[in-house]
């Protein structure tokens, strides 16, 4: 491990404050700190093999990805990121479109030694995957891209008029851009404003696992945090819009079946010339969290090439 990164203190939000992780979580992972040398970044970090890359949705943190962590880790080197802003990493004022913030994890992996690495991305972290994987293609062999209708200026941007049903889902997209007023109005009332977003984004976590999310949320910095990737779209839309050359690598498009489903598939082929699509069965938006055992086959079978080719060349 680079010296780059430093174990993290216990405290909530890590790997040691993290609760009901699946049996011999801590044998195989441990948080760090890894300083970019713009930004600290904390990353939870475990097991051998090629490097894979996980980055968590809004409003989750690397604990979105758990229940995938340990299978993935007896083939993978596992690091599943908070983004700048989100749970214990750095929350600076500014940093948060998605070219900046897949600058952020090309970073986090120079530091830690990692030349070329697949990426699994989720939400916000499919809109990061993206703008990593079509910055940087020399470093990223393959890119899974999960629950979210294409990247913030890749499709068409939906009217501000919606049927209840999708203006209930996407509501949040202008809410959020808004500066300082939302802020105002959640502080205190954590628990009602992310407990609608989790339920409404089609199936529902455990109370408690809510709970654990809003308790990481429910301070003014992380909550300015959270908001800031929605007050940087203006910038990541343009930076979307600029980009003329298709994805070359192996893309994977997962949706979730109560949610936007082959949606997620049909967008990516507009910017991607390999995608495979998958729907998991029976799932809203939180797709690691719901059926874990369907996206760890459906990730499984697409990282195969990327973990023998790693392995030949090793």
């Amino acid at each position: 491990m680079n010296s780059a990164s430093t174990r993290l203190p216990a405290g909530p939000g890590s790997v040691s404050g993290a609760p009901d992780l699946p049996a011999g979580f801590t044998d195989t992972f441990e948080s760090r700190y890894v300083d970019t040398g713009d930004v600290r970044l904390h990353a939870v970090i475990g097991g051998d093999g090629p490097a894979l890359l996980l980055v968590h949705g809004w409003p989750e943190t690397w604990y979105a990805w758990r229940h995938v962590m340990p299978a993935l880790a007896q083939d993978f080197t596992v690091i599943a990121v908070d983004q700048r802003g989100i749970g214990l990493s750095d929350k600076p004022a500014d940093g948060y479109d998605t070219r900046t913030l897949g600058n952020d994890l090309v970073a986090l992996m120079d530091a830690l030694g990692h030349d070329r690495f697949a990426v699994v991305g989720h939400d916000t972290g499919f809109a990061i995957g993206y703008a990593l994987a079509a910055d940087h293609p020399e470093r990223v062999d393959r890119v899974a891209l999960a629950e979210i209708p294409g990247a913030p200026g890749t499709t068409p941007a939906p009217p501000l008029f919606l049927p209840p049903p999708l203006n209930d889902r996407l509501w949040h997209l202008t809410f959020n851009r808004v500066e300082d007023l939302p802020e105002q109005l959640i502080a205190g009332r954590e628990a009602a404003f992310f407990g609608y977003e989790f339920a409404i984004q089609g199936g529902t976590l455990p109370a408690e696992v809510v709970d654990y999310y809003v308790s990481l949320v429910s301070d003014p910095e992380s909550l300015r945090g959270s908001l800031a990737w929605y007050r940087a779209l203006d910038t990541t839309i343009a930076q979307n819009e600029a980009r003329e050359t298709k994805l070359a690598m192996p893309v994977l498009a997962i949706g979730g079946e109560l949610s936007y489903g082959d949606h997620v598939a049909e967008a990516l082929r507009a910017v991607a010339d390999d995608v495979q699509g998958v729907v998991i069965l029976g799932t809203g938006h939180w797709v690691a969290e719901q059926a874990p055992e369907q996206v760890l086959e459906a990730l499984t079978g697409f990282l195969a090439p990327y973990r023998a080719g790693a392995l030949v060349s090793a």
